[in-house]
C-alpha cells in the first residue's frame, strides 16, 4: 500500500495532469471518426472505460458522452481505446487498466446532418503513486465542416457568481500551520524481517546441524587458530554475499522498467502460482515429501571447494550450504520474495530483505569461530528441529491463502470473502496448537510423548491467536482485527451486507452547511473528512485507525464529523447546479455532489487528494494542520487531541 501525508500548502495551484484534444477525421461521405487524444503528465495514470464491478472500489473509469441522436449523428460501436493489459494495483487491490503519457480514443460515427455540431463530454480522474484527483468533466464542441473542436466555457450568470461565492469560505489561522515535515521511506523494516527469517532458517534441520560441524572443520583443519578464525569469518561473509547476489537479476529487470516487478508479481496468474508454491512448501514442511535442488549441484560445489581450496574454495563451501539447505530455506525465501515483490519497494526492498536473511545465516559461523566455547551451549539436534519445520508449514499454509485471496479480490470470484478467509486462518492456528500439544502428528515426528514446555508455550500462543480471530467471523464492531490490517480481505468484501452510508456506524453529515449548523448548535469543533467511495486509503483509515476505541470515541463524542465524497456521482437538482468560476480563470460545471465537494476542497484548502482531514471551529478557524493518510493511530489521535486543545483554548475566556 502507498503512504503519504498531504501537507497544508498556503498558495498551491493545482493544474490538470491531463490535456485533451478533440478532432474529427473523415473516412467516407458519412463515416467519420471522433479522435480524442489525452496527453498525460509524467507519473500520472488515466484509467480505462471498462474495468470495475459496481460493488468494488477502484479508480474512476473514463467515460465519454456524445450528443448523438437520429437527427444529428449515430454512434458506430463503442469508443475504442488502446489495448493495454490489466495490471494489479496494490493500492486498490484489483486489476486496473491505465494509460501513461498519452492515449488515443476513437469513436466512429455516421453523420446524418453535417450542419449540426458534435458535443463530447469527457468524464475522468487521474492518479499518481500517492493520490487520486477528484473526477473532472470537460466538454468539447466539434464543427463538422472544419473538423476542429473548441473547449466549451459556460456563460457565467449572476446566479453562478452567487453560488460560486457561496462555495468559497474564509479559512482563518492558516499561517500557524503552513509547515509540514517530509517523511523518508526506510528499508529497515524489510531488512529486519529478512533477518528474522534468517534466524528462523537457522533453527531448521537443514541448517542448524551445519553450525558446529562447519565451525569445527575450520578451527581444526586450519594450520593455526588465526587462520581458522579468518576462514570461518570469510565463510560467513560469503553466505551473506551469495544471498545478496540472488537479488541482482531483479535490479536488472527494474532498470529496464521500474514497474515490471510489480507488474509480473502482483497479477492474478502470479498470485495463483504463489498460492500453489506455498501450498507445496507447506506440505513439504509437514514431511509428506522433500524439496531439494538436484544433488549433482551440491556435489559439484563440494568438489570445487575441496579441489580449489583457499578463499575461492571457501566461497564454494558457502554456495554448497545454500544449495543443500534449500529444502528448508527455500520456502522462507519464497515468502520473502513474495512479500517484497507484492509491495512497492521494488528490487532494493528485495535486496534489503535478502541481505538481512543472509546476515542472520552468516553470523553464527563467525561468532562461534570467535568464541568456540559457545558451541557447548548449543542444544543438540533432535525432534525439536522437525517441530520447527511443521510450525513453519502452518505459517506457509496461511500465507498461501493470502495470495489466493488477492486473486479472488481481483477476479471477484467471491470464494474467499473476509469471513471465509478468517475461518481458514482459524483452522491453521488451531491445527498448529493441536500439533504442538501432541494431539495430531505428521510423518517425521518421533514417538508420542509429553510435549516439552516450549511446545506448550507456543501452542497456547497459537490458540490465543485463534481466539483473537474468532470475532472476525461476526458482523460486530469486534470484527475489525486491526492487528492484522492488510492481511484479510477488506471489511466491505464480506458475507454480510455492509452499511456504506457512514463508516463504523458514526454519525456523518454529508453536507458542509448542515454539519456546521450542528457544530454551532452543540458547541463542538468540526472534522471535515474529504473522502471518496473509490478511495482505498480512506477505507483503511476508517477500518484500521478510526476503529481504535479511543479514536472512535474522540470522533464520535468530541467532534462533528462531516464526510464529503468528492467522487459521488449523485446528480444535484436543477436548482443546485451552476457554473463555477475558477479563481485562475475558466469555468467548471457543477452537476453532481462530487463536483461540488471536490471543487470545495480544492478552492478552500488548496489540496485535492483523499483522504484529507481538516479541523475547524464554528468560526472557520483551523484547529490543527490538515493531514492526509496517517496510518499511525497514535499520531492521528495526537492530531485530534491537539485540535481539541486548541478549540478549548479559544472558547475558554
Amino acid at each position: 500500500m502507498l503512504l503519504f501525508i498531504a501537507p497544508w500548502v498556503g498558495a498551491q495551484e493545482f493544474s490538470d495532469p491531463v490535456s485533451w484534444k478533440v478532432s474529427l477525421e473523415k473516412e467516407s461521405e458519412t463515416r467519420y471518426n471522433i479522435l480524442i487524444k489525452a496527453t498525460i503528465d509524467e507519473g500520472w495514470h488515466l484509467y480505462s472505460q471498462k474495468q470495475f464491478g459496481e460493488e468494488f472500489v477502484g479508480p474512476i473509469a473514463t467515460e465519454f458522452t456524445y450528443n448523438n441522436s437520429e437527427e444529428t449523428f449515430t454512434l458506430v460501436g463503442d469508443t475504442q481505446e488502446p489495448d493495454i493489459a490489466p495490471v494489479f494495483d496494490p493500492v486498490f487491490e484489483i486489476d486496473v487498466v491505465f494509460f501513461e503519457e498519452k492515449a488515443m480514443f476513437i469513436q466512429p460515427i455516421d453523420i446524418i446532418d453535417a450542419s449540426k455540431e458534435i458535443s463530447v463530454d469527457v468524464f475522468y480522474s487521474v492518479c499518481d503513486d500517492e493520490k487520486c484527483l477528484p473526477p473532472e468533466t470537460k466538454t468539447f464542441t466539434v464543427d463538422v465542416a472544419s473538423g476542429t473542436a473548441t473547449k466549451n466555457e459556460a456563460e457565467i450568470t449572476e446566479d453562478d457568481l452567487e453560488k460560486s461565492a457561496a462555495l468559497t469560505i474564509d479559512i482563518q489561522g492558516r499561517e500557524k500551520f503552513e509547515s509540514a515535515e517530509e517523511k523518508e521511506q526506510s528499508y529497515l523494516s524489510i531488512f529486519l524481517l529478512g533477518f528474522v527469517g534468517g534466524l528462523i532458517a537457522l533453527l531448521t534441520p537443514c541448517v542448524f546441524p551445519m553450525i558446529p560441524l562447519t565451525v569445527s572443520f575450520f578451527t581444526k583443519s586450519a594450520q593455526n587458530k588465526r587462520t581458522g578464525l579468518v576462514n570461518a569469518v570469510m565463510y560467513g561473509l560469503f553466505i551473506f554475499i551469495i544471498y545478496v547476489i540472488l537479488s541482482i537479476p531483479f535490479h536488472l529487470l527494474d532498470s529496464l522498467n521500474p514497474e515490471i516487478l510489480n507488474n509480473i508479481s502482483t497479477n492474478v496468474t502470479l498470485n495463483i502460482i504463489f498460492f500453489v508454491i506455498f501450498m507445496v512448501f507447506a506440505f513439504s514442511f509437514f514431511g509428506y515429501f522433500e524439496l531439494t535442488l538436484p544433488q549433482s549441484w551440491g556435489a559439484k560445489m563440494d568438489d570445487k571447494a575441496t579441489s580449489i581450496g583457499g578463499i575461492v574454495g571457501i566461497f564454494f563451501m558457502a554456495l554448497t550450504l545454500a544449495i543443500v539447505s534449500f529444502s528448508c530455506t527455500g520456502p522462507i525465501l519464497g515468502t520473502l520474495l513474495g512479500g517484497s515483490l507484492t509491495s512497492d519497494g521494488g528490487a532494493w526492498q528485495l535486496t534489503m530483505g535478502m541481505g538481512g536473511f543472509g546476515l542472520a545465516l552468516a553470523l553464527p559461523f563467525a561468532l562461534f569461530a570467535l568464541f568456540p566455547n559457545w558451541l557447548n551451549s548449543l542444544p543438540k539436534s533432535g525432534g525439536w528441529l522437525n517441530t520447527v519445520k511443521v510450525v513453519l508449514g502452518f505459517i506457509e499454509l496461511g500465507l498461501a491463502f493470502k495470495f489466493l485471496s488477492n486473486a479472488d479480490l481481483v477476479e471477484h470470484w467471491g470464494i474467499l470473502k473476509r469471513e471465509v478467509f478468517i475461518a481458514i486462518w482459524i483452522l491453521c492456528a488451531l491445527g498448529m496448537a493441536l500439533y504442538l500439544f501432541g494431539i495430531i502428528r505428521f510423518p517425521h515426528d518421533g514417538p508420542r510423548r509429553r510435549p516439552p514446555l516450549g511446545n506448550i508455550v507456543i501452542g497456547v500462543a497459537s490458540f490465543a491467536f485463534m481466539l483473537y480471530l474468532v470475532p472476525g467471523l461476526t458482523n460486530s464492531s469486534y470484527a475489525n482485527l486491526k492487528l492484522l490490517s492488510g492481511f484479510p480481505p477488506p471489511l466491505f468484501y464480506s458475507l454480510y451486507d455492509k452499511d456504506t452510508e457512514a463508516p463504523l456506524g458514526l454519525t456523518a453529515y454529508k453536507d458542509f452547511d448542515n454539519g456546521m449548523a450542528a457544530a454551532k448548535a452543540e458547541g463542538k469543533p468540526v472534522m471535515i473528512d474529504f473522502t471518496g467511495w473509490a478511495c482505498v486509503n480512506c477505507r483503511k483509515m476508517e477500518e484500521q485507525v478510526w476503529s481504535r476505541e479511543d479514536i472512535f470515541q474522540t470522533i464520535n463524542e468530541e467532534y462533528i464529523l462531516i464526510s464529503l465524497y468528492v467522487d459521488d456521482r449523485k446528480a444535484l437538482s436543477e436548482e443546485e447546479r451552476f457554473n463555477f468560476l475558477k479563481p485562475t480563470g475558466g469555468t467548471k460545471r457543477i452537476k453532481t455532489v462530487g463536483d461540488k465537494w471536490a471543487t470545495f476542497q480544492t478552492v478552500n484548502f488548496k489540496n485535492n487528494s483523499q483522504p484529507y482531514y481538516v479541523l475547524l471551529d464554528e468560526n472557520l478557524t483551523l484547529l490543527n494542520k490538515p493531514v492526509g493518510y496517517t496510518p499511525d493511530a497514535d499520531e492521528y489521535l495526537f492530531w485530534l487531541e491537539k485540535g481539541l486543545e486548541n478549540f478549548s483554548s479559544e472558547v475558554t475566556p
